[in-house]
């Protein structure tokens, strides 16, 4: 007796579609990381900016760097289960 495979093909093109933007995403978040320093280094040459803008400015860079790894993780997690299921 054979049985048939159902078709996966437009599931896992739905999934490598998904890594793609997980990774584009972290992309994203990398160069929001990187605009947030820039910005935080800028200030302080400004005596008018208030004490706390940089730390805040740092904290948040650090959110998206961070946002980045778990975004790139997640890609790869499921680049991962796309290919087991070749």
């Amino acid at each position: 007796m054979v049985t048939e495979s159902p078709d996966i093909t437009s599931y896992d093109t739905q999934l490598l579609d998904r890594v793609e933007a997980l990774r584009s995403d972290a992309g994203l978040m990398e160069e929001y990381a990187r605009r947030l320093r820039s910005t935080a280094a800028t200030l302080d040459d400004c005596p008018a900016a208030p004490e706390w803008s940089r730390p805040a400015l740092e904290r948040q860079a650090a959110a998206c760097a961070t946002a980045a790894e778990q975004l790139r993780t997640a890609a790869e997690a499921l680049f991962a289960l796309a290919r087991a299921r070749d």
